[in-house]
């Protein structure tokens, strides 16, 4: 137990402790205190928050919760420019992402995690079998048990909030995907990583097999537990299949012993899906994870679109949300493709923006639908400069604005004075329409 009279967050909300980090949550969600913290003693909502990362703004995950975004980005063997990627974290957190995941596994990985830990207000995630290889700078197979629980704790020292562990995939879940063939195999890197491993090594993977090892790092540091989805599927046809499930009870069952030892938990899902497998999958995951937030990769509703993916992945991201998912990981148009530029980045934190809120609106978030209205009633007043202050992206409403020059400065160039809006207000209010004359 640290001096502060809890361990974790979970700690605290099980003794009734309203910790700082959940006082602004409360006040940012506009919900009370006693029942966001009844939700995070249950686990169904979670605060990503190491008590290393002094820089961090907090924010919940989970039941009731708007939705939150995760960008993903970190410097790899292909493309290494350091710059660059801290560049793209700084603009991420500018734009309002909650979350980012540093998943460096190249060169100077550790300076750049306590380099974007140190700056960052988004809580911060990693994948630590990624660093593992070039922490110890040893093949795969030569990793010993014991060091890749070393790695775990050294991103928890580094202020690590949330760590994506891939826990689930044992002997048990692999022998059911030998068992069940696929597509598309195991796309998941970590999954593939840990996968690799216990057949090089014929061992278990040492995430299962050393558990309870691994929350007591994660309770020394409060960090969070985002339990892996070693199994997602990486196309249509491996959806919702035996591998993927039974990945997912095993996963349930470490969540009630995470919570045990109040560490807190999510949930990483999908992936690739039909559009009418979301929402059954989402159910599943609260059922089998016994509530746990659920933080899912778009999901992709097609596998035909490179290029576009960041379109793909927010419609079925918009679905999950609006059926209870918690946290989405967002996708950009180069995904499949190329490590994603500035520019990339941008559209593919737009278009998980719009999934989120959209998301939020079908799910009655508090509020979600105000933003809405109060955007609504400036383009009823044909007030353009509220509209571009409401819009999620006024830049870029304002340079398309800015491409044409309507008649009438009230109007766009798309109806002009025939406006339905300019119509109905004239009408209203007893004026003459003028819609020929000049």
């Amino acid at each position: 137990m640290s001096n502060r009279g809890y361990t974790t967050q979970m700690d605290a909300a099980k003794k009734r402790i309203a910790t700082p980090e959940m006082q602004k949550v409360a006040a940012y969600e506009g919900i009370e205190i006693e029942a966001l913290m009844a939700l995070m003693a249950k686990g169904r909502i979670v605060i990503p928050a190491n008590i290393n990362h002094t820089a961090l703004t907090p924010m919940g995950v989970g039941e009731g919760l708007k939705t939150k975004i995760n960008v993903n980005l970190g410097i790899s063997k292909d493309s290494n420019d350091y710059a660059v990627e801290i560049s793209k974290a700084k603009k991420a957190i500018e734009l309002g992402v909650e979350g980012i995941m540093d998943l460096s596994n190249y060169g100077k990985t550790r300076e750049f995690r306590t380099d974007l830990i140190g700056f960052s207000s988004a809580m911060i995630g990693t994948v630590p079998v990624y660093d593992a290889l070039g922490f110890y700078d040893k093949e795969l197979k030569d990793i010993e048990a014991h060091e890749f629980l070393e790695v775990v704790e050294q991103h928890g020292k580094d202020g690590v909030d949330f760590v994506t562990i891939h826990a689930g995939i044992n002997q048990y879940t692999a022998k059911t995907f030998i068992n069940n063939p696929r597509l598309m195999n195991i796309v998941s890197r970590g999954g593939s990583l840990m996968f690799a491993w216990m057949r090089l090594n014929n061992r278990e993977n040492p995430f299962f097999e050393y558990f309870d090892a691994l929350l007591d790092i994660c309770a020394k540091y409060d960090m969070t537990l985002s339990l892996g989805d070693a199994m997602r599927p990486g196309g249509l046809a491996d959806a919702t299949d035996a591998s993927q499930i039974q990945e997912l009870l095993i996963l349930g069952e470490l969540t009630q012993r995470a919570w045990a030892k109040n560490v807190q938990v999510m949930i990483e899902g999908p992936g690739h899906m039909a559009i009418d497998e979301i929402e059954a999958n989402v159910i599943l995951e609260k059922k089998l994870c016994h509530g746990a937030p659920f933080y899912v990769l778009g999901p992709l509703v097609t596998d035909v679109a490179p290029g576009y993916d960041h379109i793909t992945a927010a419609i079925g991201g918009a679905i999950a949300a609006s059926k209870g998912a918690d946290f989405l990981c967002y996708v950009t148009p180069a995904e499949h493709l190329r490590l994603p530029t500035l520019e990339d980045m941008v559209e593919g934190i737009m278009a998980s923006k719009i999934a989120a809120h959209a998301g939020d609106i079908g799910k009655k978030v508090k509020n979600a639908k105000a933003w809405d209205n109060a955007m609504s009633h400036a383009r009823q007043q044909l007030d353009w400069d509220k509209m571009f202050e409401l819009a999620l992206d006024p830049e870029k409403a304002r340079l398309y604005r800015k491409g044409t020059n309507p008649e009438d400065e009230k109007t766009c160039t798309m109806c002009g004075k025939m406006c339905a809006v300019r119509t109905l207000n004239k009408v209203l209010n007893g004026e003459d329409l003028n819609i020929l004359r000049a």
